[in-house]
């Protein structure tokens, strides 16, 4: 029996194991079965903890759909507060398939993650061909003319008048996997309340709407703030609460929240399809 654990920010729920010590028998496949909220565990994303020469872990990133990602903002901020538990320190330095990941305790149980620069060419996020992504050439009942940026992920913000009234769950499939993405895309819908806050529902690639997305909420920050609608540090209140986003001068973009266990238990790994 593996063990494993339960986390989760605002409801953005992680199963997480430990591969540091031995290799995990971990599929697409087993994964996305354990993800089944009936006959599995349930969970956003499963972050598989892995040996990593020169930091803390490398973290890989299973979407419910059996999936890598290449990102995980609250997931890195959930894993780093382990990490920091286990060695005593203050921070912690995580390997991503995005790149590594410096986080840091800012007191108060919050945990502040260095998601590194956004990018915003058109091959880096990536989009199908060259174009403004300031200004995508895209719409879809109702809502249209998105920014898209690159968090170590794929993001697509559209901005609208209010979040309560969009039929995300309806929305989000068609977007992501829009033949404008070549890799699909995470699909953020923003509704901007002020000069430093926003509020935000987002689509995930591999997964579907979610109650936060730590990534979804940088994008959307970065993007409001390309299009001069909010400054460059902004509060996001997702469905399932608030994360504090600043895209630094030097471009980096530094996500701020709080993390949580949920419960501990044991998975018979075998007992999954590979």
């Amino acid at each position: 029996m593996t063990p494993f654990r339960k986390m989760h920010f605002g409801g953005n729920d992680f199963v997480v194991l430990d591969a540091r010590r031995a290799a995990l028998p971990i599929t697409p496949a087993r994964a996305a079965a354990i993800a089944n909220r009936r006959t599995g565990v349930g969970f956003d994303q499963m972050l598989v903890l892995e040996p990593s020469d020169g930091a803390d872990t490398f973290l890989r990133i299973l979407n419910t759909d059996g999936s890598e990602a290449e990102a995980c903002g609250n997931g890195t901020r959930c894993v780093a507060g382990l990490l920091m538990a286990e060695s005593g320190n203050g921070h912690a330095r995580i390997r991503t398939r995005a790149g590594e990941l410096v986080a840091e305790s800012r007191g108060n149980g919050q945990i502040a993650v260095d998601m590194g620069p956004a990018h915003f060419g058109w091959q880096d996020i990536p989009l199908a061909r060259a174009m403004d992504t300031l200004h995508l050439p895209l719409a879809r009942d109702g809502v249209h003319d998105p920014a898209a940026c690159s968090i170590g992920n794929p993001h697509a913000t559209f901005f609208v008048d209010s979040v309560a009234e969009l039929a995300v769950p309806s929305l989000g499939p068609g977007l992501e996997n829009d033949p404008l993405f070549p890799s699909r895309a995470n699909i953020g819908f923003a509704e901007i309340l002020g000069p430093h806050r926003l509020r935000l529902r987002v689509w995930e690639r591999g997964v579907g709407e979610t109650l936060a997305c730590g990534s979804g909420a940088c994008a959307a920050v970065v993007n409001a703030a390309r299009r001069k609608l909010t400054g460059h540090a902004a509060d996001v209140e997702l469905p399932g609460g608030v994360l504090h986003i600043h895209w630094r001068a030097d471009g980096h973009v530094v996500m701020t929240g709080s993390w949580m266990t949920t419960f501990e238990g044991r998975l018979d790994l075998n007992a999954y399809p590979a």
